[in-house]
């Protein structure tokens, strides 16, 4: 087949996701041409597909992969084609055969890491590691509710609060999810609704709320989120699975002791390349130190992207999808 990318011409659902062919001129100055080998499917590519982030049209889709360098712009240094790289990129552009991307953004990937294992892990465990170290900054022996647990995000979240002695609360769709995320290392695993989800919590943390949520799930959950929390504790709403949270007012976190929220964008806290590369050594090192296990739910062929947005919206799998050009 010839090259290609994916892309939608009007805000929907996935039916909307249709292929254009995808033609190379030569590579602009600073610019590196990836070759992809693996393209990783997150929830942030279903907001874009629905217009709930939205980009101009037709817009693009898919933010992180894996793959070979294939050519070099100008004034690029330190990158050879053959060289094995992944990328999470701030403007949507991995569904296709290839994307060209600014040098300083490209991540090197250690030999001990294959391709859709990098596609699987990086925007997900980047996510991870920006909200542990950047924004909770939570200790051994503090607490964490980790909801969606069984999920791409959720799983790395258990499993790498788990490793630095956190104990974790985790939360899950069903029984069956709920004992995954206990096999990952949470101290309790809870799959009830989300109305009894405070009480629930609290009578695993020996009556207290929790030091750190981390919601990715949004309105179902935004409520028994903050409800679970204790005074002055931290709110990382960091996802939309199940829709935006309501609006709500400031006094909305007075009224359930002086609550901290935050918004997190991951590339805020890669911003630099200092950053960047600091966050994706600290991942690989827990990869690498057998801390962290990528499970991969789903793989599928780039021109089933439409299938991989039906699992991953209806929840349908665990771990992460992957699509192989």
């Amino acid at each position: 087949m010839k090259d290609y990318r994916l892309v939608v011409r009007q805000f929907g659902g996935p039916e909307l996701i249709e292929s254009e062919p995808l033609v190379g001129g030569p590579v602009a100055a600073g610019q590196v041409r990836v070759r992809h080998r693996a393209i990783g499917v997150n929830f942030i590519d279903t907001y874009h597909r629905s217009g709930l982030y939205p980009f101009p049209l037709p817009a693009a889709l898919g933010v992180e992969a894996a793959g070979i360098v294939e050519a070099a712009g100008e004034g690029v240094g330190g990158f050879l084609p053959g060289d094995r790289v992944g990328y999470v990129s701030a403007t949507p552009r991995s569904y296709a055969s290839w994307a060209d991307l600014p040098a300083d953004r490209l991540i090197r990937l250690p030999d001990t890491i294959d391709d859709r294992t990098a596609a699987a892990v990086l925007l997900k465990g980047l996510t991870v590691q920006t909200m542990i170290a950047g924004c909770a900054r939570i200790e051994p022996e503090q607490s964490a509710l980790v909801l969606a647990a069984a999920g791409g995000v959720g799983r790395m979240l258990v499993q790498w609060l788990s490793a630095i002695g956190v104990r974790v609360i985790a939360h899950a769709g069903s029984a069956e999810k709920a004992a995954i995320a206990r096999g990952l290392g949470a101290s309790e695993a809870l799959h009830g609704p989300f109305e009894t989800l405070a009480e629930a919590v609290r009578a695993a943390n020996g009556g207290a709320g929790v030091d750190v949520v981390f919601d990715g799930v949004g309105a179902a959950s935004w409520n028994a989120s903050l409800d679970s929390l204790r005074p002055r504790g931290l709110m990382i709403s960091f996802g939309n699975a199940s829709g935006p949270v309501p609006p709500f007012i400031p006094l909305d976190l007075t009224k359930r002791g002086s609550l901290f929220l935050t918004r997190p964008k991951v590339h805020d806290y890669i911003d630099s390349r200092a950053e960047l590369d600091a966050a994706a050594a600290a991942l690989f090192a827990m990869i690498a130190d057998g801390k962290l296990d990528v499970a991969i739910g789903l793989t599928l062929p780039l021109s089933d992207a439409a299938e991989a947005h039906r699992a991953l919206e209806g929840r349908q799998t665990t771990g992460s999808i992957v699509l192989i050009p």
